[in-house]
């Protein structure tokens, strides 16, 4: 398995060689501006649709990007992961673009869209565990039995890089951005945001939005600590018991604010963004709206981007919502 304190922080020219790499194959996200949201914070407010994004997340944009650097070995052994649903599905994605076997390990009870489409894809998928870490737990254990590629969700370089390329698409159509809000799950998103908006917009502050159910990587941001805790949240893209050291590392040294957002405050923002923007949001892409309305007061008349991570909800969580 990888040892996290042996990888390197991509750089800048690390996101713009995978952006050469995988624009092909994804969707350039818009960045659109909503009066309605504007009005609702007292500030000028963007959201940056990666719910539009194909397969409906970012992720696919680091898992394509991974596949793409490995080599025939890699490819031939194949690709095993575990993820709570979006990963998993940038995997599946990419190793059938790439002509390689892969075997995706879910919680029991996983988002049945998002299992259904990396099924779909032609990948195994396996249900382990309760939640996220178990899942993650017995993947590491096939791929030693089978001499599979393990692919972690968060402690690998090339995701980071594959998935912070949306936040160059942000700062090339978007100028003079004073907050970005990020959601925070095992953390590449906003490990990726924070590296390319250090180089391109420093001035740019970003905050980072965990829901407070599944509060592992605040803490680990906090105090540097590893450490498991209780997790409940509703928004399965966060349901992280525990933080990964490779993102944190580059959290600890570059995000300058993290908060946590109650579930009640998430679902009212999946909402909230169904009125405003017409379009659907997972829970862990509405956090980002979430964190900014607690905060509204420290933003307002600032120029404000919010990051929708993700529009893979499905027609119970929907409906749930929405009653």
């Amino acid at each position: 398995m990888t040892d996290s304190a042996k990888l390197t922080e991509p750089t800048l020219q690390d996101i713009y060689t995978a952006r050469s790499a995988i624009e092909s194959r994804v969707t350039h996200t818009p960045i659109r501006h909503y009066p309605v949201l504007s009005e609702l914070l007292d500030a000028d407010v963007w959201v940056k649709h990666e719910n539009f994004q194909l397969l409906g997340a970012f992720k696919v944009r680091g898992g394509i990007n991974l596949v793409s650097q490995s080599s025939q070995e890699e490819r031939d052994r194949g690709f095993v992961t575990a993820s709570s649903g979006n990963h998993g599905q940038s995997i599946a994605y990419a190793a059938r673009t790439f002509g390689a076997a892969c075997t995706v390990v879910l919680p029991e009870g996983a988002n049945p869209a998002k299992s259904a489409s990396i099924a779909a894809m032609g990948a195994n998928v396996v249900f382990h565990g309760d939640v996220f870490e178990r899942s993650r737990e017995h993947a590491e254990e096939l791929a030693e039995r089978d001499g599979s590629r393990f692919v972690h969700a968060a402690n690998e370089p090339a995701l980071v890089a594959g998935v912070a390329t949306y936040a160059i698409e942000i700062h090339e159509d978007l100028k003079d951005i004073d907050v970005i809000f990020a959601p925070i799950g095992a953390g590449s998103g906003a490990s990726g945001v924070c590296i390319a908006t250090d180089a391109l917009s420093p001035s740019t502050h970003i905050v980072g939005a965990q829901a407070a159910n599944a509060p592992a990587a605040y803490h680990a941001w906090k105090t540097g600590n590893i450490e498991t805790y209780p997790m409940s949240t509703v928004a399965e893209g966060l349901a992280t018991e525990s933080a990964y050291s490779f993102p944190i590392g580059i959290l600890r040294n570059r995000l300058k604010e993290f908060v946590l957002v109650d579930d009640v405050k998430i679902i009212a923002s999946i909402k909230t963004y169904v009125h405003a923007t017409r379009t659907l949001v997972e829970h862990a892409g509405a956090a980002s709206l979430a964190a900014a309305i607690d905060m509204k007061e420290k933003i307002q008349g600032k120029r404000v981007v919010l990051i929708a991570s993700g529009g893979n909800i499905t027609t119970d969580q929907l409906k749930s919502v929405l009653s």
